[in-house]
């Protein structure tokens, strides 16, 4: 009995997988952007900003998204900071402009 459990376990979390690559493969573009439309990777600029300022304050970046505030685009950058003597970890959260 346990070891049907254990097929059936294996057996869920690969459908879960090939769902999920499935999901992934059918999210890219149908069509090829022209030369005429910019392409903006604000996302991928934003985590590399974060990196950087994990990177500085001597954390872990935890999440890093794109806003608008005050009319101005931003990356909002969450870092976790290691606590002192053995406590949690702190979450700093630092808006970096993007440009």
């Amino acid at each position: 009995m346990k070891t049907f459990r254990s097929h059936i376990r294996s057996a869920t979390l690969a459908l879960a997988a090939a769902g999920l690559f499935a999901s992934q493969a059918t999210a890219m573009p149908a069509i090829e952007p022209s030369v005429d439309e910019p392409i903006v990777l604000a996302a991928s600029d934003c985590y590399a900003i974060g990196q950087q300022v994990a990177a500085q304050n001597g954390g872990t970046l935890a999440k890093a998204s794109q806003a608008t505030r005050g009319g101005q685009q931003v990356c909002v950058i969450v870092v976790l900071v290691p606590g002192k003597e053995g406590q949690r970890p702190r979450r700093s959260e630092i808006v970096v402009p993007l440009n």
